[in-house]
């Protein structure tokens, strides 16, 4: 293990949370304030990559395609809270699983009849190619650094918003208690569909920001659909303080375990049985700590007031 090694993956570490933090930020907040389950943040996710995908082969230029997807993944979200999300507010969450669910189904399928079921990949922008020298042997790649920094500005921005405007202020009273927020004359479903709109458009703009560095694909979203509600859990629902610390915590864990379980754990097994153990380990790290999180803090490492 050297040193260079683990800067490069804690590197990694960070740019991978705060592509959850994206993610999740929506998505804590729609559980918190609306008490909804949305399965179908992860297709949100992936629309905003096809779009950017899609729109940077046309416009040629990433950086248009990706001012142009973020109001469209926003559309979207409302498209889908209107037409989708807005019957359940009063059911189970039962049939709100079930009827996101069905939601992924048939966006997977039709971006797959509208674009194919082969990867897309789009090029690296010309400014942000490359890799700038951070230390002596350590050269880390310039649009990796850039997607950390986008994704910090994003959470001081969104931090600015909900601790620092009315309409952040009614988001944390209705993650708080929704009923006595409805109660004081709010219009509690104009704050919900303010909500996951802005919801959606964070998640899209994760995906459109990791589309030079993945393959957008149909189905890209699920994996990260499951990561984000262990940042949830981890972090607490409603929480956006939460979401962050969270995030960057399990993208930390996930990517160090995956590139270091093993080499430790020849340390106190033999090197046969690190090889079999430590992937497996490696995959279950996030999970564990989510399981640690839940047996000691059932409500998150930063509850909301409601769930604290």
């Amino acid at each position: 293990m050297s040193l260079t090694l683990f800067a490069v993956q804690t590197l990694n570490g960070l740019q991978f949370g705060l592509m959850l933090f994206l993610v999740a930020a929506g998505l804590t907040l729609v559980f918190g304030v609306m008490d909804f389950i949305n399965l179908a943040h992860g297709v949100q996710y992936m629309l905003g990559a096809y779009l950017t995908a899609v729109l940077a082969k046309v416009t040629g230029g990433f950086f248009t395609a990706l001012l142009l997807a973020m109001p469209l993944t926003l559309l979207l979200g409302l498209v889908l809270e209107r037409l989708v999300f807005r019957p359940l507010y009063a059911r189970g969450h039962l049939d709100q699983v079930l009827a996101t669910f069905g939601v992924i189904l048939i966006v997977n399928e039709a971006v797959k009849l509208a674009f194919g079921a082969a990867p897309i990949s789009v090029p690296v922008p010309e400014i942000l190619s490359g890799s700038v020298r951070l230390m002596d042997g350590l050269l880390f790649p310039v649009y990796r650094l850039a997607i950390i920094g986008a994704g910090l500005g994003t959470a001081l921005l969104l931090w600015l918003v909900i601790d620092g405007t009315r309409f952040g202020m009614l988001v944390r009273a209705g993650a708080t208690n929704a009923p006595m927020v409805s109660a004081l004359g709010v219009d509690v479903r104009r704050l919900f569909t303010a909500v996951t709109a802005f919801g959606a458009m964070l998640a899209g703009f994760a995906g459109a920001m990791v589309t030079p560095i993945l393959s957008v694909e149909p189905g890209m979203g699920d994996g990260v659909l499951i990561l984000a509600f262990v940042v949830i859990v981890v972090g607490g629902v409603g929480s956006i303080r939460g979401a962050f610390i969270a995030a960057l915590i399990v993208g930390l864990v996930d990517t160090l375990g995956r590139s270091f379980a093993t080499d430790l754990l020849k340390l106190v097994m033999s090197a046969s049985t690190a090889n079999h153990v430590g992937p497996a380990l490696s995959s279950m790290a996030i999970y564990l700590l989510m399981a640690g999180v839940l047996a000691f803090r059932p409500a998150g490492l930063f509850p909301s007031r409601s769930a604290g």
